[in-house]
């Protein structure tokens, strides 16, 4: 079962989307909600050409005053809701320390980047970064979402790479609540693994699946992906982050990528 939960806390236009998504999980599994605030005082230091550091004293008193706020807001919310939370907070590089703190997560809950409809920041592009080195999965949550259910069908993307299989055991957890798994292999997708070796390793844990070769017909893989997952009536889907390196997605593309961009359902992604 998914038992500890890592939220990222930031003042963004996702925030509000990312606390309903884990208060949601919180309650399908009884799980504990860590969250995590992160304030980057590093970004604000700059050296001078003889070696000192400097920062405006006023510019961290407002970013600390932010926080404060923000804290503030969360745990009022968090009081009014009959489950288990703490609070934690750390200083520097966001990216570094929810991985650092979600050592022992069982899923990490973040934003994908979207542009608010007015001057809230949108969400730190750290999604990558987080999915490449944390050790639990990451749960992505999309813009408009308001909701998360946990029992939902689920989609599992399947090219029979070690990402795919990695994404699969990790997941497990969640694919043990889900009313359908549905493994979807794109028909011109070449598998060095076959998908009914990860049905039969969900049928050894107890779960039932369903197998889908799904034609791409001209569209990309993480369109193709986002359309199953539609037509499934899927509450996520369920993948395997960066087959390819991050750098080469990021000059040549990619289908994590892609999903990054362009998702409407949250992403369960795992290295």
């Amino acid at each position: 079962m998914v038992k500890s939960i890592l939220l990222h806390i930031h003042d963004d236009c996702g925030q509000a989307e990312r606390l309903a998504v884990a208060l949601d999980l919180a309650r399908a599994h009884q799980s504990h909600i860590t969250c995590v605030q992160v304030t980057p005082f590093n970004s604000y230091v700059v050296g001078d050409p003889f070696g000192g550091l400097y920062a405006s004293s006023e510019l961290l008193d407002a970013l600390q005053a932010r926080d404060d706020e923000e804290r503030e807001r969360i745990e009022q919310r968090l009081k009014s809701e009959d489950i288990s939370w703490d609070w934690e907070h750390a200083d520097g590089n966001a990216a570094d320390a929810l991985v650092s703190c979600g050592r022992l997560a069982d899923v990490l809950i973040l934003s994908r980047q979207n542009k608010g409809q007015d001057d809230t920041p949108e969400p730190l592009p750290i999604v990558a970064d987080v999915a490449i080195h944390a050790r639990a999965p990451v749960l992505v949550v999309p813009p408009g979402t308001t909701s998360f259910n946990a029992n939902g069908p689920v989609v599992l993307a399947w090219n029979g790479s070690i990402e795919a299989a990695h994404s699969l055991r990790l997941t497990l957890s969640f694919l043990r609540l889900a009313s359908e798994v549905h493994i979807i292999t794109i028909s011109n997708d070449a598998s060095e693994f076959p998908p009914m070796d990860a049905s039969r390793y969900l049928a050894r844990h107890g779960m039932a699946s369903q197998l889908h070769e799904w034609p791409q017909e001209g569209r990309t893989i993480a369109q193709t992906l986002l359309d199953a997952a539609r037509e499934l009536a899927a509450s996520s889907l369920v993948m395997g982050a960066y087959g390819h390196s991050r750098l080469r997605e990021t000059v040549l593309g990619g289908v994590t990528r892609d999903l990054l961009s362009d998702a409407s359902v949250p992403l369960l992604l795992a290295h």
